[in-house]
């Protein structure tokens, strides 16, 4: 078993519904992951901005379920301190143009792409912060060939 998922009969199982990021400028958040979601592959599900709150999903399952939008007690949103959100990138080209996307867009870098062996061999990843101030990371574990 890997840390994450559970395997079984050699399937891995989808052990997450949803993540859930809480925003202050929506019209802002919603303008920077419409950039950054579609360089991983995940597309928009719904965007209702009277609520406001928008989802992506990877296709082709509905789950996981990535949301933005106002914190639901109406409470001001605070990024937090040690939590972090990480998508997973098919390749590392892909973690380079996310991150380029993610500055592009309004985000600050919170570590250049590059090879974490810390972590595992295969490990490439890249760090920033949303425009919300939530610390994200895009991470491929596919070896170069």
């Amino acid at each position: 078993m890997r840390r994450g998922l559970t395997v079984v009969n050699c399937e891995v199982a989808i052990v997450f519904s949803h993540a859930f990021i809480g925003v202050k400028d929506f019209d802002r958040a919603l303008r920077f992951y419409r950039q950054l979601m579609p360089v991983l592959g995940i597309e928009e599900r719904f965007c209702e901005r009277d609520r406001p709150w928008a989802g992506w999903q990877s296709q082709p399952e509905t789950r996981p379920l990535f949301l933005i939008g106002k914190p639901y007690d109406d409470q001001p949103h605070e990024a937090g301190n040690g939590q972090m959100l990480a998508f997973l990138a098919p390749s590392r080209t892909a973690v380079d143009r996310a991150y380029a996307v993610a500055l592009a867009h309004g985000g600050i870098s919170e570590g250049p792409p590059g090879v974490r062996p810390e972590y595992h061999a295969h490990y490439y990843g890249a760090y920033f912060r949303d425009t919300e101030g939530n610390k994200l990371c895009v991470a491929s574990h596919v070896p170069v060939t």
